[in-house]
């Protein structure tokens, strides 16, 4: 399994957005690409960011999913229309998040 913990950093002012957009757009469009979302939080010390903890079976399904989700013609069409008076995104970062040996098996 490979999970991603992604970070998004929104411009200022625009964190509802993101927001909103990520809940009632982004969300269910991964959940049709086969992006597994296991969790979202907001870190207490940055509350405009948006953090979230994916999961996939190998690297070829996470590459393909991304992949789907960048070239997914409902995601062009929402990101452009939220996006009109300027992007959401300041910026992202992704960690790549494996088991070390010693790590108890639980299922997500």
């Amino acid at each position: 399994m490979i999970y991603e913990l992604r970070r998004y950093t929104p411009h200022a002012g625009k964190a509802e957005a993101l927001k909103e957009r990520f809940a009632r757009v982004t969300l269910p469009i991964l959940d049709r690409i086969g992006i597994r979302v296991l969790h979202c939080w907001e870190d207490e010390s940055d509350p405009d960011a948006l953090i979230y903890l994916v999961v996939f079976d190998d690297v070829m399904k996470r590459d393909a999913a991304w992949k789907a989700f960048g070239s997914d013609a409902e995601w062009k069409a929402a990101k452009a229309a939220s996006e009109a008076e300027g992007p959401l995104l300041a910026s992202q970062t992704t960690t790549e998040l494996r088991p070390v040996a010693f790590s108890p098996e639980r299922p997500c």
